[in-house]
C-alpha cells in the first residue's frame, strides 16, 4: 500500500471519528493552488479545518509534530482561499489535527496561533 492510499484510509477514519463526535462534514480534500485541507467540518457553530496525520510508530514523533511552520502557513492560506471562494461569513473557525498512532486517535484542537504564521 502506498502513502496516498494509506492517507486516504486514515482520512476516512478521521471523518468517521469527527462524525462520531457530533461534527458535520462540509468538505474533504479541498484543493487549490495554495495547498490542500484534508477535512472541513462544523463543530457546533465553528468551522474547523482539519489536518490528518498517521504514524505507524513514534520513532520519528507523533503526527502532529510533522505540522511545521511551512505546513501551517499552507493550511492557513488554503483556508483563507476557501473562505473567500465560498463567501463564508459569520462563522468562527479554527485549525485542528487528528493524529493516528497505531490504534490511538488524538484530536488536537487549535493547532495554529497567530505567531506561527507571522501575525
Amino acid at each position: 500500500m502506498n502513502k496516498r492510499e494509506m492517507g486516504s484510509i486514515y482520512e476516512e477514519r478521521a471523518v468517521k471519528f469527527l462524525e462520531d463526535n457530533n461534527c458535520s462534514i462540509v468538505d474533504t480534500n479541498y484543493r487549490c493552488k495554495r495547498g490542500e485541507i484534508d477535512i472541513i467540518c462544523l463543530d457546533r457553530t465553528e468551522l474547523v479545518f482539519v489536518e490528518v496525520k498517521y504514524r505507524k510508530t513514534n520513532e520519528y514523533g507523533e503526527g502532529i509534530e510533522s505540522v511545521d511552520k511551512n505546513k501551517i502557513r499552507k493550511i492557513y492560506r488554503t483556508a483563507e482561499e476557501y473562505l473567500f471562494r465560498f463567501n463564508v461569513k459569520n462563522y468562527s473557525f479554527r485549525f485542528d489535527c487528528i493524529s493516528f498512532l497505531n490504534n490511538e486517535t488524538k484530536w488536537i484542537k487549535n493547532i495554529i496561533w497567530g505567531d506561527e504564521i507571522g501575525f
